[in-house]
């Protein structure tokens, strides 16, 4: 297999035969598309209406019953044969229905999650869908993008990728076009690579696709996941082994009782009929739908808390898990932050579970400080936030998870970070390193022509404004108590003596415990 991430650029776009500026020629892509088939995720075993029926007929316990209802039919008990396929009828309407409704919704989220990307084609950019991508097309990467293929990167201005969803890394990755000298590094080592799946949550890029569909990184653990042998559950195993004894427990019954009456005298067809009743006596014919129903109930209740099961017997499966074994975030987790309480020197401002915007949730007799933090929490941050277009839509924040739900702290109290850029222009920046363990801001305060500085701006800033200059700095609370000598308390500035620092030090401790 062809490893792009020891390769150089040049040499990647030639061995793809495709060009950074041009792109791929629309005939070109369309050749392609035939030679790799389209850039999605293939189930091997998809399960056809058909499939999901004969599934239905499967068990020990719904064969016997239609044997059951073959010998009723034979010796001419019409009735009982119409009520014992009545009830295998019944028991399969009601799993077919559950699943095949389950397999059509999987279905239309599949159609629905198909994202629309930006390609370089015949040298201009087009908009494509990401199934239409193929090996060598150049694709834009922005933030907010799902990576849509596995792709060697050429172009990277400040990108940041989040790969918990492959890796497991909750850190947002920054990426680099430089080619990596190791053989074989981890996934989450492969710099210059950017993976299907994965979410671009800062700056910009342009990827070169090296591989689609089944042959991404993603495909290759889909592929695996589709390998695995399909297993009875725990309910399925016992209710066949219930099947079995009764199935065993009604062929003995049969043969006795028909010895029996053989023995005494009786009269052949008679002790045929006889025992023949007896052993479908011996079935009971409305344990299979009544099982069915019951797991029909859970699925249902299931649902209305947005689980789909997608085979009824997986409902029993999970009430018998001990023990689950998963990757945290973005699994269990959603990788998504909130902020739910501010601390400003003794004074304590508490967002609650609330998550609606609130501009009145700021203290009325001192918002002063509150605002001014809120203020360098939504300017020192490189998340990105939209706006609701109507008030049911959800806030979209763009950016690393701590970053976002700082800027969306600001965002309910009334501070939109849009409004503060334009107030107060980011000019200079010093990154977030782990020695230094804090990133700076600098901004300019704007006035306009007429020397007015914006209400946007914090009174306090622009009463402290060095020569219309301020800078934010957040970082670890260790590290910002060795370089600040004041603290804002309300409206009064006091020394960072020893008797704050331990203030502050124990609060940080308390919040974090």
């Amino acid at each position: 297999m062809a490893k792009y991430h020891q390769k150089t650029i040049e040499e990647v776009i030639k061995e793809l035969g495709s060009s950074s500026n041009e792109g791929l020629s629309g005939a070109k892509a369309k050749e392609r598309i035939e030679r790799y088939g389209l850039n999605e995720l293939t189930e091997k075993n998809g399960r056809s209406a058909w499939k999901i029926l004969l599934s239905q007929l499967k068990s020990v316990m719904v064969i016997i019953l239609i044997v059951a209802s073959v010998i009723t039919a034979f010796v001419g008990e019409l009735r009982d044969t119409i009520v014992i396929l009545a009830i295998v009828a019944l028991n399969t309407i009601l799993g077919f229905t559950q699943e095949y409704r389950a397999e059509k919704a999987m279905a239309a989220l599949k159609k629905m999650s198909v994202p629309r990307v930006k390609v370089r084609r015949d040298g201009k950019i087009v908009e494509i869908n990401s199934t239409e991508i193929v090996p060598g097309d150049i694709v834009i990467l922005e933030a907010g993008n799902i990576v849509p293929a596995d792709m060697r990167l050429i172009e990277a201005t400040n990108l940041k990728i989040q790969e918990s969803a492959l890796t497991g890394e909750s850190e947002a990755v920054e990426k680099t076009t430089k080619p990596i000298e190791e053989e074989n590094p981890s996934l989450g080592d492969r710099k210059n690579m950017a993976y299907s799946g994965t979410v671009v949550t800062y700056g910009r890029g342009v990827g070169i696709v090296t591989a689609t569909g089944m042959e991404t990184e993603l495909g290759k653990i889909a592929a695996m996941l589709q390998d695995t042998a399909e297993t009875q559950t725990p309910l399925q195993k016992n209710i066949d082994q219930l099947g079995k004894i009764l199935a065993l427990i009604a062929l003995g019954i049969v043969g006795v009782i028909f010895v029996m009456g053989l023995l005494r005298g009786e009269d052949l067809e008679l002790m045929f009929m006889t025992a023949v009743s007896f052993a479908v006596a011996a079935v009971p014919e409305g344990l299979p739908t009544v099982v069915t129903i019951a797991l029909a109930l859970g699925a249902q209740r299931m649902l209305k808390k947005n689980a789909l099961v997608r085979k009824l017997m997986a409902v029993e499966t999970l009430g018998s898990v001990t023990v689950i074994c998963s990757d945290k975030t973005g699994t269990i987790t959603e990788n998504r932050m909130k902020v739910t309480v501010v601390e400003m020197a003794g004074r304590t401002l508490d967002f609650g579970k609330e998550n609606e915007p609130d501009p009145e949730a700021l203290p009325e007799d001192d918002n002063k400080s509150f605002e001014i933090m809120l203020t360098a929490a939504a300017l020192c941050n490189d998340a990105e936030i939209k706006p609701p277009v109507h008030k049911k839509q959800q806030v979209d924040v763009i950016g690393d998870p701590t970053e976002g739900a700082l800027v969306y702290a600001a965002y309910r109290v009334g501070i939109e970070k849009s409004d503060l850029e334009q107030a107060m222009p980011r000019i200079l920046e010093i990154p977030f390193d782990s020695e230094r363990k804090r990133m700076t801001t600098i901004h300019e305060i704007k006035s306009n022509p007429k020397g007015k500085i914006p209400a946007d701006v914090p009174e306090h800033l622009r009463e402290n404004a060095v020569d219309q200059y301020v800078a934010f700095t957040k970082g670890a609370v260790d590290s910002l108590v060795e370089v600040c000598d004041r603290v804002l308390e309300g409206d009064e500035i006091h020394e960072l003596d020893d008797d704050w620092k331990r203030r502050i030090i124990e609060t940080n401790n308390n919040l974090a415990a």
